[in-house]
């Protein structure tokens, strides 16, 4: 019998509904089972790559509307897309514009990793974006208050966010490099014993891999 808790990558976005819809299935692992969720917070492919979004095929919009609606239904979930949108698109410029919410909301994630509780602080913020009963999610206390939830001081992550962007934009650059060194580009996508598992439908298989590694309850 192992003597050691096992552990896993889980690369995740903010913009995503999809890194949303696992989240909840994920923190509960890690509460009721002997594993540890590494978070490693990586901004959008409208971030990232902007130009995949301008080069699919007109139909990849309009599945993906209905899909994600549909799976949130499936999976028992409140959604709606946020308001506003974590992302930011203009007609001039597209998705290059200056993106703040994205590029604020992911260096949160990045300290609270820091703290130790990222998981909780992914749970709790995108419920809160995703969940449907938040407009505005950006102002107010909303944030602060997902903060509060997941155990953690959101003024004194905001300041340190805020003190020094760059140190937060490195550690997204990393976390996006191991995370093609790693199988894929897209989110949610975690990471076990060297296997990728893209996707929030790859859960049961992630899970199945770890009950063969001898997964215990704690």
């Amino acid at each position: 019998m192992r003597d050691v808790t096992l552990s896993f990558d889980l690369y995740w976005s903010f913009r995503s509904p999809y890194s949303y819809m696992v989240t909840g299935r994920l923190a509960a692992l890690q509460r009721d089972y002997d594993v540890e969720c590494h978070v490693r917070p990586v901004y959008p492919l409208a971030v990232r790559t902007p130009e995949f979004f301008e080069q699919q095929d007109p139909l990849w919009l309009s599945y993906f509307m209905t899909d994600v609606f549909r799976e949130a239904e499936f999976l028992g979930l409140p959604f709606r897309w946020p308001r506003p949108d974590p992302v930011q698109r203009s007609p001039e410029e597209g998705y290059g514009m200056k993106q703040p919410h994205i590029h604020r909301l992911t260096h949160l994630g990045v300290e609270a990793v820091q703290r130790g509780r990222g998981l909780q602080f992914l749970d709790e913020v995108s419920r809160t974006i995703w969940g449907g009963e938040v407009d505005s999610w950006h102002e107010g206390d909303h944030l602060a208050q997902a903060a509060e939830r997941a155990g953690l001081d959101f003024a004194e992550m905001a300041a340190a966010v805020e003190a020094d962007p760059g140190r937060f934009a490195a550690v997204v650059e990393e976390n996006q490099v191991a995370q093609r060194a790693a199988g894929h580009w897209g989110v949610p996508m975690m990471v076990f014993g060297g296997e990728a598992f893209f996707g929030q439908d790859r859960f049961d298989q992630l899970k199945s891999r770890m009950e063969a590694q001898d997964l215990r309850r704690r």
